[in-house]
């Protein structure tokens, strides 16, 4: 039986496999116990191993994480269709990739541009991310570049563009900065419809053809 997407594939080949994310679908399961379990949540890498298996439950074809995006946060992801290819991403993600966002945040940004550089720390029980003090055990530095491209309402609508893939890190920078992405209530936001993060767009070198490909998803 053909697996029903609840999501698009805006592109597949042999090696990769594009998709555009709906906000509130799970990229990968949750820390649930027991293979079972974690393969009945309802995930992204779940649907696709479902699609590539074509109702096979017991092939061995599956898909390989080499990002994630949050859980209410839409847009493009890529999926590896081997693990080869999982490594090739892996091994230099922020260099073989170029990532934009979309954003709507809370107040009016200072300035046109501007670029959030520190370094992030998940709290003890990986709830909460927060920037701490450079040399900070565990720490790890996060570049976020950003340009503002529309004011209205209190709400501004930025462009981001990430040099480092750290979790929450959008999030946690405007946050910081003072300008919480709208719906984002973990980190200071104001309730809304959803949370107001997209990721745009994500170009790549293709691990063996070598030619740049990139995929865009329209923000409604």
């Amino acid at each position: 039986m053909k697996e029903r997407l609840p999501f698009k594939i805006l592109y597949e080949d042999r090696d990769v496999i594009v998709i555009d994310k709906p906000a509130g679908l799970l990229t990968t399961h949750t820390k649930l116990h027991g293979r079972a379990a974690r393969e009945s949540q309802s995930t992204a890498e779940n649907h696709l191993n479902a699609y590539v298996r074509k109702g096979q439950a017991k092939s061995g074809r599956r898909v390989w994480l080499v990002h994630r995006l949050d859980r209410e946060t839409s847009g493009v992801m890529i999926f590896a269709k081997s693990e080869s290819v999982a490594e090739y991403f892996r091994s230099d993600w922020n260099n073989i990739t170029e990532k934009t966002y979309l954003a709507r945040v809370e107040g009016r940004l200072d300035a046109e541009e501007g670029v959030f550089d520190s370094y992030l720390r998940e709290d003890a029980d990986g709830y909460r991310v927060r920037s701490v003090a450079e040399g900070t055990k565990g720490a790890k530095r996060a570049v976020t570049e950003w340009r503002l491209l529309s004011f209205s309402k209190g709400v501004s609508v930025v462009e981001v563009k990430l040099k480092s893939g750290r979790k929450n890190q959008i999030r946690v920078h405007f946050s910081e900065a003072g300008h919480p992405v709208v719906g984002d209530v973990k980190y200071g936001g104001r309730k809304a419809s959803r949370l107001f993060l997209h990721s745009l767009s994500i170009a790549f070198k293709h691990p063996f053809t070598s030619k740049r490909l990139e995929f865009t998803s329209p923000w409604a």
